[in-house]
């Protein structure tokens, strides 16, 4: 059953990758879909490309283990804040100046709103560097639940999730990759609410498993009875760093920002917001709700031999084999889908912003499509070998590729591209001394993590600091540096005063 799930799986995955061909013919097809997606599939490709197994395997293991049901917070936060608050701030702004600008990628946005090539080169250069340790990441949890499935080796896993991810990303581009989003969404939202009530059922039930949950103590961590159980869990402040790095970071990632490049009109971007918030509640909400029971099975896991990722495959091993199948699809589809987002934004800003800018500016659009859909197969290829390297390395975690990629470039990036959609304030200097501090911090964290004070030795907490900081950077160095052209800003800002006639139900008119 299990074997036959995944091929018909796969089937449809190829066979709309074939069907979106005709979408992928140029660029901006193939890159953003023609900017013509709706809000049912921008929605769920938003939220697709934000959990991943890292979140559910990872994340909800780890921090399901350490804080107890309180990690649910941050399901919650990754809802209100990375979700609804993502979109309502960044969505329409996003969605008219980027298509004013006629900007395909980030890195592009950077060099047409501040005037500056060279702003566009080192977000580029960002990007490329911090986007491998996260596709890295991606295999990891996945190849856990189906070596627990199939008894599969890991290399294997790797190699299966590559190449059927290469498939429909080179055949249909962007479109490709939304429908299948779409397809896999569903697969999301239906999978983890059965999966929860199957694993609570194995313990006697919501209200049991709670109540087990509340007799735990672990000496290690606290002795307040019921803690692991309780509203704030363990440790808030930590609790606090991981929800802010989860949740603001979407403000900041390329994958997740250029979701609104592509939007349709107004109407798409009030649907989507809606949806991608339930999305976030249930699938998030879910995971961190799921692990927040992990030490319910702590007879069975063995956080020194297996590390924190071990945690949500031991909870799922004593499933039925439907069950089981069911989650196997589920996070292949998560992984999937954040993989085919993340290679898309590697390979166009790679093409787009180094290559054709630098080195080939009479590059024909057609060779352009070329040479994105080859570097396609080359980042899903690195990030493959990565994977397998980083298996057999001292980084065990999930979550430690996550934290440094996710706070190196929304750290980078999160704070200079706000404050650029509505601010004419905003200095070239002041986008370069963020983008300097957040991926140097996230750098230093990683190499010589020692010697940083003890909070901020994990990369969550650094990853938050990071952009928060960036928060403050922006401002006060915009204050000080010189102003930017006020022209260019000018130009830049005037798409906002467009006037355009809506019918009276989205707008009343004034009294005459």
């Amino acid at each position: 059953m299990k074997v036959v799930l995944l091929i018909l799986y796969f089937a449809v995955l190829i066979g709309i990758g074939l069907y979106c061909r005709k979408h992928a013919t140029d660029v901006d097809g193939f890159v953003l879909g023609g900017r013509n997606v709706g809000p049912w599939l921008t929605a769920f490709a938003y939220g697709t490309s934000y959990f991943s197994a890292v979140v559910f395997v990872g994340y909800a293991g780890q921090f399901g283990w350490k804080y107890g049901i309180a990690a649910t917070w941050a399901g919650i936060g990754n809802a209100l804040i990375g979700s609804l608050m993502a979109w309502f701030i960044l969505g329409r702004r996003t969605r008219v100046m980027t298509r004013h600008l006629n900007t395909a990628t980030m890195p592009q946005f950077f060099e047409k709103r501040f005037g500056s090539p060279s702003l566009k080169i080192g977000a580029a250069i960002i990007i490329f560097i911090f986007m491998i340790p996260y596709t890295a990441s991606l295999y990891n949890g996945l190849s856990r639940l189906f070596g627990m499935a199939f008894d599969i080796d890991y290399a294997v896993c790797i190699l299966m999730m590559a190449v059927l991810t290469a498939i429909y990303v080179i055949a249909g581009g962007y479109m490709a990759t939304a429908i299948n989003d779409f397809i896999q969404g569903i697969v999301m939202l239906v999978g983890i609410s059965a999966v929860i009530y199957a694993v609570l059922e194995t313990k006697g039930g919501f209200v049991a498993a709670l109540d087990g949950l509340a007799r735990i103590t672990d000496p290690k961590v606290s002795d307040t009875p019921g803690i692991f159980a309780s509203f704030f869990g363990t440790d808030p402040l930590n609790l606090l760093f991981v929800v802010i790095l989860t949740s603001l970071g979407t403000w900041g990632l390329p994958q997740m920002v250029q979701k609104f490049y592509a939007i349709k009109n107004e109407q798409a971007i009030q649907k989507g917001t809606v949806i991608s918030t339930l999305f976030a509640f249930v699938v998030a909400g879910g995971c961190y709700f799921l692990g927040g029971f992990g030490r319910l099975f702590s007879d069975q896991v063995d956080i020194a031999a297996n590390g924190f990722d071990s945690i949500i495959p031991t909870m799922l091993s004593g499933l039925s084999e439907g069950m089981i199948a069911l989650v196997v699809i589920l996070v292949l589809s998560a992984s999937m889908s954040t993989l085919s987002s993340l290679v898309i934004v590697s390979a166009s800003t790679l093409t787009l912003d180094l290559i054709r800018d630098n080195f080939a500016p009479q590059m024909k659009e057609p060779a352009q499509v070329l040479m994105i859909r080859i570097l396609v197969v080359v980042f899903i290829a690195i990030s493959a070998v990565l994977a397998l390297v980083q298996y057999k390395s001292s980084v065990n975690f999930i979550a430690q590729l996550m934290g440094v990629s996710w706070g190196a470039m929304a750290g980078a990036f999160l704070a200079p591209f706000m404050y650029a959609l509505y601010s004419k304030k905003v200095s070239t200097a002041a986008c370069w001394a963020c983008f300097i501090f957040g991926s140097v911090l996230m750098t230093a964290n990683m190499l010589i993590r020692p010697e940083f004070p003890q909070i901020l030795q994990s990369p969550i907490n650094a990853g938050a600091v990071a952009m928060l900081a960036g928060l403050l950077i922006v401002p006060i160095v915009s204050a000080i540096t010189p102003k930017p052209d006020k022209k260019l800003v000018d130009d830049a800002f005037k798409c906002y005063d467009e006037k355009i006639v809506v019918p009276l139900s989205t707008s009343l008119d004034s009294e005459k």
